[in-house]
């Protein structure tokens, strides 16, 4: 906003300063009101430094909430406006935080900053936030339309002194802005929903007016949702009546509280059902039903609110006056929605209503409001709002609306259950939650009608990933696979979902969030080339960093933007080993078969950039004996086994993988015997209890124990328990320099608590799916991936325990040759071409707590469809109407 203030250079005084400018502003009576919060030192600020020219001030400058609603101006002296600038450099020092991210900006690196007025500072006036390249066009992408951006290179000062390779990839941004404002609304490939209830199919004929095509224009509300869960704020299902009971936070409360004490999940899933039929009253429902069940799954239908549990309970402390610090402590307990209640009820500045009056609208609204806020003060003025319609208990579920977990133990399958039968199946294909409702809604679909799922699917909204079981025997894997399979190896990068529609593409990681871009922003380069006769397609892929002297595939986490600057000679490639979609036909209910046929037909290798993922077809077990044993002594991870008459199926363990820690009941795993050095809160049903621990070995060398790893599974909850009583530990919160002496560890593993004495701590065999290096750990840099404890050692002590020589030793041996049993030695022919890879569990539900990576350096493995690194490019066939 523009305000003009009369100011007279010839006042000397600052007090007399400040009065005639809070004069100026009683001049008008919309502006009277602000005049209060002028500040005298702000006003001194202008009168020395600007008292002959004209001022800029920001309507921030006065309090923003009295004077943004009004525009009137009085017309003096004085012209008071805002131009945003912009710069750009490269980080001098590191020490600088992106804005956005919140990461520090390591120096050398590029970055951009936005020129502010600084009022309170003596000197120039001028201050610079920083952001990150990337970082800075992913807000402009938020911003109003109205918001200044950088519309051209000229906007940036200093861009003379950007080298070239950093002037292009703005530039790039600058325009994928450009074009990204200008871009239509998204398009729909959608099957249809029968009145009795019935998910079909299109059919080869209604294929143009059931699928996505070029002039197509968009279908049902998800053409104005976000890509990641396609969900409008505003329900699709018809106008309900907002006062009528059904639509009461409190009966939503009441709904969750049922769930939550029910144990069981066909239970649960009843409760859901009779809500959405009967209604509170057990008249027929007349809420609203798309914000019950998007309420229902706030971690599916997921905001980004920007606040952890500290930075809640910092806003929640003010609002309430209450001592923050005695809010940690209770948080200790586990649950920051118990907390909040409990010091609302507490407070005596901000009262609990008596009465819950809220309405699901109205907590949607609110929710929808604080996710597009950033600032503190934005957030803690929003919570205050809420907080003062909310009781203690309305409170409670809304912060856990906040924090996605409503403690309900119910996920997707379940609610949706509850909506339709076929919602569930319907949702997974789509992620379209809007859409799923809508229909299910608009054609009176009750439940009992389970129907057969068929396929569909939304360009350019991430389709739930299939995924892969674990497998623990050839014999397994021979049942499971009667058709024949596709052994592929398991390529040590990130999974990636590729979506194309003309020259638009969006890329899906397994979570089905957007890919950063620095790791995929040149494929829009490389994959028209790869399909050109790919207008409109969705291809699953894996992202790998590649040596392009070797053609080898480096390890996971080298995409990091920090990583790939070690890596002068590597470039990002694109691994495809399925397509889901392409030019207006689904393939998903095609077999595996003709899916990678169709990508041989229609897909140009581009050597180091996109390639077709390498398999073997097998039908013998000597033959998968053979390949198992190759891939285990060679040090890969394992192998993806596929039918060849499998479907593609969104969300399904129909896949089969397989690792060496997973045959003969875990006997070819990596193990140690490590001591409990520490432990961790743990979160959800283990909140307050020591649940995840802090691993080590002793090194005699220095006199210090060292971390290995995290562990935070193979437990049950009786020993949790037990342990909780029996372990000596120390609590020392997180605090660094509560760290022993004797404990070498880094900053960001110091746990809640640590053992009184090392030496009397107990030993636990701890077992994973491969040693790996972390720099996180201390212990020579390594770690075990995905561990688990598979024996409490009690016949053993810290002097019998893994040191730190015999680890390295474990270490060393576990890289060069694996013990495979006789099972794996089949008799399977020896394959010709070897190729080099790697290979990653992607398809893992485990965590990665210690942030360790597989095993450096690629080796080599024989048996190979094909070698991508010496295939040269060939023109594909044109592809035909499917």
């Amino acid at each position: 906003m523009l305000v003009r203030l009369l100011w007279s250079p010839s006042v000397s005084t600052k007090a007399a300063r400040t009065l005639n400018l809070q004069k100026s502003l009683h001049h008008s009576p919309v502006l009277r009101r602000a005049a209060s919060f002028v500040s005298s030192k702000a006003c001194n600020y202008l009168w020395k430094h600007w008292r002959s020219s004209p001022v800029c001030i920001p309507a921030a400058f006065c309090n923003t909430r009295i004077l943004n609603p009004w525009s009137s101006t009085i017309h003096t002296g004085v012209s008071i406006m805002s131009e945003q600038r912009f710069c750009v450099e490269y980080a001098k020092q590191g020490r600088a935080g992106c804005k956005k991210c919140k990461q520090k900006i390591e120096k050398g690196l590029p970055r951009i900053g936005k020129i502010v007025p600084n009022f309170f500072h003596e000197g120039d006036g001028e201050m610079k936030q920083w952001y990150h390249v990337a970082c800075i066009f992913e807000t402009f992408q938020r911003a109003r339309a109205t918001t200044k951006k950088i519309e051209d290179a000229s906007d940036l000062e200093g861009w003379e002194d950007m080298e070239d390779e950093e002037k292009q990839t703005i530039l790039k941004l600058i325009k994928e802005l450009e074009s990204k404002a200008k871009s239509p609304k998204k398009k729909v490939v959608q099957a249809t929903l029968s009145t009795k209830g019935k998910i079909q199919s299109p059919t080869k004929k209604a294929a143009s007016s059931a699928t996505v095509s070029d002039d197509s224009p968009a279908a049902g509300p998800s053409s104005s949702s976000s890509a990641s869960t396609s969900v409008s704020m505003t329900s699709p299902t018809p106008t309900p009546d907002i006062d009528h009971k059904d639509n009461a936070f409190r009966e939503f409360r009441r709904l969750c509280a049922l769930i939550a004490e029910e144990p069981g999940y066909n239970a649960k899933t009843k409760l859901v059902s009779d809500f959405l039929k009967k209604g509170s009253n057990g008249d027929g429902f007349k809420g609203d039903t798309f914000l019950v069940v998007k309420l229902l799954l706030p971690g599916v239908v997921k905001r980004v609110y920007n606040l952890n549990n500290k930075q809640l309970l910092k806003h929640f402390a003010n609002i309430f006056g209450v001592n923050l610090a005695d809010m940690l402590t209770d948080l200790e307990l586990g649950d920051v929605s118990e907390t909040v209640r409990k010091f609302f009820e507490e407070s005596e500045r901000c009262l609990p209503a008596k009465k819950s009056k809220l309405t699901i609208q109205e907590v949607d609204e609110s929710l929808e409001i604080l996710a597009q806020m950033t600032k503190e003060d934005d957030q803690m003025r929003e919570l205050n709002k809420i907080a003062k319609k909310c009781t203690a208990n309305d409170l409670k579920v809304v912060v856990r609306l906040i924090k996605h977990d409503l403690r309900i133990n119910a996920g997707a399958k379940h609610i949706l259950e509850g909506l339709d039968p076929n919602a569930y199946p319907a949702f997974q294909a789509s992620r379209n939650l809007a859409d799923v409702v809508e229909r299910v809604v608009a054609n009176g679909c009750a439940p009992g009608m389970k129907k057969s799922l068929s396929i569909k699917a939304n360009l350019m909204t991430p389709v739930l990933p299939m995924l892969a079981e674990a497998c623990k025997s050839v014999e397994m894997a021979m049942r499971k696979c009667p058709n024949g399979m596709y052994a592929e190896i398991k390529y040590d990068g990130e999974r990636v979902q590729v979506h194309k529609q003309g020259n638009k593409f969006e890329y899906f990681s397994r979570s089905l969030k957007p890919v950063l871009p620095h790791k995929v922003a040149h494929f829009k380069d490389y994959i028209p080339k790869a399909f050109p006769h790919g207008s409109n397609m969705i291809l699953d892929s894996e992202v790998l960093l590649v040596d392009t002297n070797t053609g080898n595939p480096l390890p996971f986490g080298t995409l990091g933007i920090h990583k790939k600057q070690q890596f002068s000679d590597a470039q990002v490639a694109l691994f495809v080993f399925d397509c889901i979609y392409f030019n207006g036909e689904t393939l998903m209910d095609r077999p595996i078969s003709e899916r990678r046929k169709f990508l041989e037909d229609n897909m140009t290798v581009i050597p180091n950039r996109v390639v077709l993922s390498e398999y073997r077809y097998i039908t013998e077990p000597g033959d998968l004996s053979d390949m198992i044993g190759r891939v285990i002594r060679d040090g890969l991870e394992g192998l993806v086994l596929k039918d060849t008459k499998s479907i593609y199926e969104p969300g399904k363990r129909h896949w089969l993988k397989v690792k060496k820690d997973y045959l003969e009941q875990g006997a070819m795993a990596d193990t140690a015997d490590l001591v409990v050095l520490g432990a961790f809160y743990g979160t959800g049903n283990k909140g307050g209890l020591k649940s995840v621990f802090l691993m080590g070995v002793y090194d005699p060398d220095s006199d210090k124990w060292c971390t290995v790893t995290k562990c935070g599974n193979g437990h049950d909850d009786n020993t949790i328990a037990k342990l909780n009583k029996e372990l000596d530990m120390v609590k020392i919160s997180k605090d660094v320099s509560k760290v022993p002496k004797w404990l070498k560890i880094t900053k960001n593993l110091v746990p809640d608590f640590v053992c009184a004495d090392p030496k009397k701590a107990p030993v636990w065999e701890i077992t994973g799916a491969e040693f790996s290096k972390s720099e996180a750990h201390t212990a020579d840099g390594i770690s075990i991936r995905f561990p688990r404890v598979t024996k409490i050692r009690d016949d053993k002590d810290w002097k019998s325990a893994t040191n730190l020589k015999q680890l390295k030793h474990l270490f060393k041996t576990s890289k060069e040759t694996s013990d495979i049993p006789d099972l794996l030695k089949g008799k399977g022919k020896s394959p010709r071409k070897p190729i080099k890879v790697k290979v990653e569990d992607d398809d893992d539900d485990d965590d990665d707590s210690n942030g360790g990576a597989s095993s450096n350096g690629a080796t080599p493995i024989k048996g190979m469809k094909r070698k991508a690194e010496e295939e040269s490019p060939r023109t594909p066939k044109k592809s035909k109407p499917m």
